[in-house]
């Protein structure tokens, strides 16, 4: 089985009419394009290839529905899953611009060479992404992406440098 991605969380369903409602994980908005092919990973990990006839935005969620799942009780089960593409599905980023696979897992140190944690989670509040490090013994911390902070991201080394404002760690 080829790598895959998480594109979003299936978090509910949505009406009678087999709409399910999805937070996103990812920062593009053409994964949800009507004609789209998205892929279920079910509980017992088998891949469900579902193809897209219905996307609008409401209250900051995606409302999606897929062609041939026409009732509620068709996705019910789906609550709880993740929707994922293939590697094949990936498309080129720009310079500084990077998949949230490459990024959670990366070792993030000061500039003075001191440890700092492992990023665990993406966030994606507006502005910019904010990165949570987790530290051990310590509560995690979180790191905008932003120029003045992150200096260098290695994703072959899985390193990323940081250069803290004052009062971002305490």
């Amino acid at each position: 089985m080829a790598n895959m991605f998480n594109v979003g969380k299936i978090v509910n369903t949505h009406g009678i009419k087999g709409e399910v409602k999805v937070q996103r994980i990812t920062d593009f908005e053409d994964r949800f394009q009507i004609g789209r092919k998205l892929f279920l990973e079910k509980e017992d990990e088998k891949l469900l290839e579902l193809k897209i006839d219905g996307h609008r935005v409401h209250k900051g969620f995606d409302l999606v529905h897929f062609a041939d799942f026409n009732d509620i009780n068709d996705v019910e089960s789906f609550k709880g899953l993740h929707l994922k593409i293939d590697e094949k599905q990936l498309t080129d980023l720009e310079e500084n611009e990077f998949y949230f696979h490459e990024i959670i897992g990366c070792v993030v140190y000061l500039s003075n060479g001191d440890k700092l944690g492992v990023i665990t989670e993406i966030l994606t509040p507006g502005a910019n992404d904010v990165w949570v490090v987790s530290r051990e013994n310590d509560k995690d911390v979180l790191i905008p992406y932003i120029e003045d902070i992150v200096k260098d991201v290695d994703k072959s080394e899985q390193k990323v440098i940081i250069e803290p404002m004052e009062g971002l760690l305490d």
